[in-house]
């Protein structure tokens, strides 16, 4: 019986965690369209002169590539949680400390995706400055299409 029971709560925590995997998907897919978004403003609406282009366009290249670094790291964080859930069934130590591994991932990410901002805000004029403020503004309030 006992078999059964270890059996049976490991196939809900397999199920519980696609099912979070799932919706961790769909967050980032929804946070995309908001990046996408705050890029259409900075290259179409806000008339960057070519200096400014092509400084933005290092900025973004730049991002580009430490984006990639913390994306894997928070993968592999994700990866950890997964493996301490399947060992210990539980919200035991590893779990935890497999948790605060993934929030600070991704706080990582978030900080530089803040920077990233940040930086290419530096580039702008005073009205395109308040323009993509407000477009960050409104990325960050926004609920996610669906």
């Amino acid at each position: 019986m006992a078999g059964l029971r270890g059996y049976l709560l490991a196939i809900a925590l397999a199920f519980l965690a696609a099912l979070a995997a799932l919706l961790i998907g769909q967050k980032l897919r929804a946070g995309d369209n908001h990046e996408s978004r705050l890029h259409a403003v900075l290259h179409e609406e806000l008339d960057l002169d070519p200096a400014q282009e092509a400084q933005i366009d290092r900025l973004e290249h730049d991002f580009a590539e430490r984006r990639k670094l913390l994306d894997g790291r928070l993968r592999q964080a994700n990866a950890q949680l997964a493996e301490a859930i399947e060992r210990e069934h539980t919200y035991g130590p590893a779990v935890e400390k497999a948790v605060d591994q993934s929030h600070m991932a991704m706080g990582e990410l978030q900080k530089a995706t803040l920077r990233h901002v940040f930086s290419m805000r530096a580039v702008l004029r005073p009205e395109q400055a308040r323009r993509f403020d407000s477009a960050v503004a409104h990325a960050l309030t926004t609920p996610p299409e669906e």
